[in-house]
């Protein structure tokens, strides 16, 4: 199972980072660079545990996702309920801690794992998916860094603090 990682540092506490990371709508847009929509879904109204969420990705691939764990400032995890053909299994996780010497810095760490079909070409489909979701999300981290000093995105994550 090819696993991807990125990570960054960036100049706010852990709430704040774990407060923008989970910003949706225009927020969401001004720093995300993978989705061209995303919204929660069966009414809920914030991210939790359990929750499901709807992402169009830029090129107009369609993704259930359902929160599998939701701990904030430290940690948020996903896993793809529904998506794209090529995928048979698809998570990611994102972790949060503050940078030692730095407390008003933290330290995003996000990891994705995967699975591609059918069966037969999954070798090799896996091998290019890991280089485009690497380079996704690496995009997907650095627009994270820049919304983590967008004092737009910052007040719509201050507002939206779990």
């Amino acid at each position: 199972m090819p696993v991807v990682e990125s990570r960054v540092v960036v100049p706010v506490s852990p709430e704040v980072a774990f407060a923008v990371s989970q910003t949706q709508g225009e927020a969401r847009k001004r720093w995300d660079p993978f989705i061209r929509h995303q919204h929660l879904l069966g009414g809920a109204t914030g991210p939790a545990k359990g929750v499901r969420t709807l992402t169009v990705q830029r090129f107009g691939f369609r993704m259930e996702s359902e929160y599998v764990s939701y701990a904030p400032p430290t940690n948020v995890g996903m896993k793809m309920t529904k998506g794209s053909w090529f995928f048979e299994r698809m998570g990611g996780g994102w972790r949060f801690s503050a940078v030692e010497g730095d407390p008003g810095s933290t330290l995003a760490i996000w990891r994705y794992n995967f699975t591609c079909r059918p069966k037969w070409l999954a070798p090799l489909a896996e091998r290019v998916g890991a280089v485009i979701l690497q380079r996704d999300i690496d995009r997907r981290i650095e627009g994270f860094a820049r919304g983590c000093a967008d004092p737009l995105v910052l007040a719509a994550a201050v507002l939206a603090r779990p």
